[in-house]
Parts: C-alpha cells; structure tokens; sequence
C-alpha cells in the first residue's frame, strides 16, 4: 500500500468516528467576520505579546495547512482567500473535549474559529481559539509541505490542488480578471454595448481556423464551436447597433502549445463609420489604459524583456517588414521570385501558395518573432484577408493590421469589407483552397452575404486575445498559466 492510499484510508476511519461521535463532518454555514489580510491590516500596531483588548472577537474560516501539536497547546496556520493566519488552542480555554477533537484534525481539513487577536512573543499574529467548528473532512492528504505542487502537468490537470499550494496562481487569476474589467471599462466609456452571440454556429466563420464540429439530434444538423464571433458582431452593426462588442470564447480544432490552447478567450468590437485606423488608435488607447489600471504603470517585465504600452505603437506595412528581414521587395515580385525567397529563408511553403501567402508566411517566420514592442504590422494581403477592405490605392493589400508584442500576435484588426458582392468573390476562392484540402480555408457564409445586401456602414473591428494579453501583463511565457483549466491529455492521477 502506497502512502497516500494509507492516509486515505486513516482519514476515513476518522470520518466514521466523528459521525459515531455525533460530529457533522461536511457542516452547512458558518458565519465569518474577518478574513487573514483584514486582520493583519486591522492590527498591525500590537506589539508582542500585546492582545487586543477593544474590539469583539474575529469569526475566521479557511483551510487547515499547517497543525504543530504541543501537548496542551498548539498552533496551526489557517488559509483562506486572502492569505492565511495564525491559531492557537489552547486546553484550558477550549476544555479537554474539543481540544481532543482539534488533535485529530488534518491538514487540508476546512474548520471554522472564533477568537481574540495577540501578537506573540515572536511578532506573529495569532487568533486566540475560544471555539471552533470541523466544516469540511479533507480525505485526500494536500502535496507534501516542503516540495509543493511543482509537476506542471498536475499543476494544469488538478488546479484545485495547484491553487490551495501556490497562492500566486490566484494572483495571476485575480490579474486576469482586473485586466477584462479595464477592458470592459474603456469601451463603454467610449459608448460600446456588451452583446452576447451563439456559440453553436450553422456555419463557422470570421477567421481561418479547422472548427469543432457537433450535431444537433433534435434537428439533425451538424453545428460548428465558433471561432469568431466577427459575422454575428456585424450582422448587429447593419441591424442598427453602432458599437459592440463582446468577450467571447472560441474553439479552433488545432494544436497545443505555450502560445495555443484549443478553447481560448478573445474580445471583439465592431464599430459604424471606423476604419482600421480608428482602429489602431482604439486599440493603443485601450491597452495603454489597461496596463495603467491593472498594473498601475505602462512600463513591465515580460519574459526577460521590458514592455511599454504607452501609446502610440509602433507601425510597419508588411512588405516593408519582409524587405527589411530579406531584401526584397515584394512589390511586382513574381510568384517563382517569391517561392525563390522562401527557399532562401528556410522558410515552408506549399505549392498552392499565392504570392500573398507567401509574403505573409515570410512576415510571421521571419518578422514577428523579432518584434519586443507593441507594433501594429498594416497592409496584409487581399489572399489571406478575405473579410477586409482592399488598401485604396493598392487593391492587392487589404487595410488590416495584427498586434504584436514580444512576438506574439495579440489582435488582428481591419476595415471590413462591406461590399457583398466582393465577398462572395473572395469567399469563393476561400471554398476552393477548401475544396483542395485546406483545413484553415474560410467558409461562405450565406446570410451573412444577405446581410450585407441590406448595407453596412463602413466599419471598423478589433479582436484581441485575451489569454495572450494576461500573459504579457503577468509576465507568464505559457497561456497554461493564464488559463485555469486549460486542455489536457487525461491524467492516470
């Protein structure tokens, strides 16, 4: 028998005797007064071996996660949202009986404690036990105390467990969610609507990505995990709406790595008369706001490097980029030329691949990877951006432009082409590299062309990646950290 199988099992023996004993093990309430950091802020000024003789007794709650029994008094650490603080039982004030119940306690167990607040000899805080209530038996015994939770895979599969040993993971939490609440905060007072759309689609659409796809039994139709909700958010600018937009998750049937996770969080906008450099300026506005919010400073660490989101960004046209990293320019370049280049640079092509979808697989392989700051990359090609407004003196390039930061794509912007007629022309040259093979291939989307025959004003959309922005701002180099239950290979434990 393994160890952990032997305190399982020691643990439940001691389940039946508190039940034998009358003891509820897994209690229904308890009333708390205070928490672990409201209490070292509230008595900060008492001085060793001071208690505190004004105030009435504090009712905290949390997680056993030390016990160190003394004879007729001991200590334990209990931990509960806000960090943890320390208990002192003592016999003679809690009679023999209870004190006998505190020793069989474990840790990991959930008790309930009500007591007066004293400094000890040593400087430590310390609740003064009166009483205390077992409000939840812990079965399973927590990682051992010294070595912690540290096999990333476990930490990601059981982030329960993750969370109860590593108290800075809540932070990164805590971070995240301060980070979508600044973001909320700057487009509403920019005058946006928050809007919620299906994440059961017909037919998938709004980005090049291989969907998941499901079935509906009760009307026999195959649906699709989106992954964009971009159609569905213009659908609601020709219905009159002239700001949106929306935190939404979606699902691209894909690979896993530090940077890709298969469901992940994205926030999308919409807005009437924009074009993408309104755009632009939106989005390092934005960014620059969230950073002051969340972190309360521009200027942080992320992977080794130092970041600004002080705006404004950086900003380069893709063939300029690619000309600066190879040479060549890609203006009246031929297609041999540009698989030439390709070749050159090491860098993979297929035998399908336009002139455009060369320069842009160039531009990811060869650019991004290099660029630290916040750089708007502008002009992607009309081949791979069939959702986007042809650039006005240029119709080969498109008035689109991704975000990038410490290398990663962190949003991807664009006028939006309104014009249905052009979009079933690009749609349909979408449906043929589908035809072909191309998992990533655009689908043409019916009623959304209908839509667009009523008229959509011109209009401008932003979709950032939310999980790779908390990464940057946390300074975390995997979206694993950042994501509280990401996808997993299923565990043996």
């Amino acid at each position: 028998m393994d160890t952990e199988t032997r305190i399982i099992n020691e643990r439940k023996e001691k389940l039946e005797e508190l039940r034998k004993q009358g003891f509820n093990p897994y209690a229904y309430r308890f009333e708390k007064t205070a928490v672990a950091a409201e209490i070292k802020q509230v008595y900060e000024q008492l001085k060793p071996e001071q208690k505190d003789s004004v105030r009435n007794a504090v009712r905290v709650a949390g997680r056993l996660m030390t016990v160190r029994l003394m004879g007729k008094a001991s200590f334990a650490h209990l931990q509960d949202d806000s960090g943890q603080i320390q208990l002192y039982f003592r016999q003679d004030e809690l009679g023999k009986e209870a004190y006998e119940l505190f020793r069989k306690l474990d840790v990991g167990d959930i008790i309930g404690a009500e007591g007066s607040v004293f400094r000890t000899r040593l400087g430590e805080l310390t609740v003064n036990v009166k009483k205390f209530e077992l409000l939840t038996k812990s079965i399973r015994p927590l990682p051992e105390k010294f070595h912690g939770l540290k096999d990333t895979e476990l930490r990601y599969r059981q982030r329960y467990v993750d969370l109860i040993i590593n108290p800075d993971v809540k932070k990164i939490f805590i971070m995240r969610a301060k980070i979508v609440q600044a973001i909320r905060e700057f487009l509403m007072s920019q005058g946006f609507v928050e809007v919620e759309t299906p994440t059961l689609q017909p037919v998938y659409g709004g980005a090049s990505a291989k969907p998941f796809v499901t079935h509906h039994n009760a009307l026999d139709m195959p649906l699709y995990m989106r992954i964009s909700d971009e159609l569905y958010l213009k659908k609601l600018i020709v219905g009159g709406f002239e700001k949106v937009f929306e935190f939404c998750k979606d699902f691209r049937n894909e690979g896993i790595d530090t940077k890709h996770n298969p469901e992940f969080t994205q926030m999308e906008t919409m807005a009437a008369y924009d074009d993408y450099n309104d755009s632009m300026k939106r989005t390092e506005q934005m960014l620059e706001f969230v950073a002051r919010k969340a972190l309360g400073t521009v200027e942080f660490d992320f992977d080794g490097k130092k970041i600004s989101m002080k705006a404004p960004f950086k900003r380069i046209r893709m063939i300029d980029a690619v000309k600066e990293a190879t040479g060549v320019d890609f203006n009246n370049i031929s297609l041999e030329e540009a698989r030439t280049v390709a070749r050159k640079f090491r860098v993979e092509i297929t035998e399908d691949m336009s002139i455009g979808f060369i320069l842009a697989e160039l531009c990811s392989e060869l650019v991004e990877h290099k660029i630290v700051q916040p750089t708007f990359i502008l002009d992607y090609p009309r081949d791979v951006s069939p959702l986007a407004k042809p650039v006005k003196d240029n119709p080969d390039f498109t008035e689109r432009f991704e975000l990038v930061i410490s290398g990663m794509e962190i949003g991807n912007m664009y006028s939006e082409l309104n014009d249905p007629e052009e979009l079933r022309k690009n749609w349909a040259l979408q449906e043929e590299r589908l035809s072909k093979g191309d998992e990533q291939a655009q689908r043409a989307d019916e009623d959304f062309i209908r839509a667009m025959e009523y008229g959509m004003p011109p209009t401008s959309g932003i979709g950032i990646g939310i999980d790779r922005l908390v990464m940057i701002l946390t300074n975390n180099p995997s979206i694993r950290e950042v994501i509280l239950f990401p996808t997993m290979r299923p565990g043996t434990k």
